[in-house]
C-alpha cells in the first residue's frame, strides 16, 4: 500500500501575520485545555529535501528509522533521540496565525498536552500500532522558527516561566514497529513519575 501524501514548499513565514509576544501570551491564557490520556493524529509531515514538506496520510515506523525519508536520518550523525519532533496542535495554530502548520518543520501534530507534567520523558504513547517514548531532549526554536514566525514568537517558546508547558514541542522515538494513520487514536500507556524525573535532571 502506497501512501498518500500533498507536497508543499514552505521558505519563509508572513510579517504581517506575526503575533506580539504580549498576544502570544495573552492567547495561551485562552486555549481550553487539551486532553491529557488519548488524542487523535492530527496532521504528519515529512521533511523532504531544505524548505520542503510532504503531509502524510500513513507512515511505518521503526526504531532508529524516524519517519522514513525524512532529513533526520540522512544527517551525519543522526541523534536517536530526535527522530520524531512533536508539536501540540492548538499552539501551533495560535502561533501561525493563519500560515500552514508545515511551516514549523515537526512530524507530528497531535490535540493532546504535552507538556512536561503530563508526559515527561520517557513516557510511552500507543499511536495506531506503534509505540513511541518521550525523549529528554530539548525542543528549542532555531534561526529559521524566527524567520517563520518572528522574534516574538522565539521568545514565546522560550521563555523559561512557561518552559514546563514545552510550546515549542517534544521529541519522540519509536520504541515499536507500527502504522500511523491520520486520524488515528493515540493514548498514552505509560508514564514516568514526575517527582523521579525532576531528581534525575537535577544529579
Amino acid at each position: 500500500m502506497k501512501e498518500t501524501l500533498d507536497m508543499v514548499t514552505p521558505l519563509v513565514g508572513d510579517p504581517d501575520r506575526f503575533h506580539t509576544l504580549a498576544d502570544l501570551e495573552r492567547m495561551l491564557m485562552a486555549l481550553p485545555r487539551l486532553p491529557t490520556d488519548r488524542c487523535r493524529v492530527a496532521l504528519m509531515v515529512r521533511r523532504v529535501q531544505e524548505g520542503e514538506r510532504e503531509i502524510l496520510d500513513r507512515m511505518v515506523l521503526a526504531p532508529g528509522e524516524g519517519v522514513p525519508g525524512d532529513r533526520w536520518i540522512r544527517k551525519p550523525q543522526p541523534n536517536p533521540e530526535t527522530q520524531l519532533a512533536v508539536m501540540q496542535k492548538d499552539v501551533a495554530e495560535l502561533i501561525a496565525n493563519g500560515q500552514p502548520l508545515t511551516l514549523f518543520g515537526d512530524n507530528l501534530f497531535l490535540e493532546l498536552d504535552l507538556s512536561f507534567t503530563n508526559l515527561p520523558p520517557g513516557s510511552r504513547l500507543r499511536a495506531g500500532s506503534a509505540i513511541l517514548e518521550v525523549t529528554s531532549t530539548a525542543h528549542t526554536p532555531c534561526k529559521k522558527f524566527q524567520v517563520r514566525f518572528g522574534e516574538d514568537a522565539v521568545r514565546f517558546v522560550s521563555n523559561p516561566e512557561l518552559g514546563h508547558r514545552k510550546l515549542r514541542g517534544i521529541y519522540m522515538r519509536p520504541v515499536e514497529m507500527g502504522e500511523i494513520r491520520t486520524g488515528d487514536l493515540v493514548e498514552v500507556i505509560s508514564r514516568v513519575p514526575v517527582i523521579a524525573e525532576l531528581k534525575k535532571m537535577h544529579v
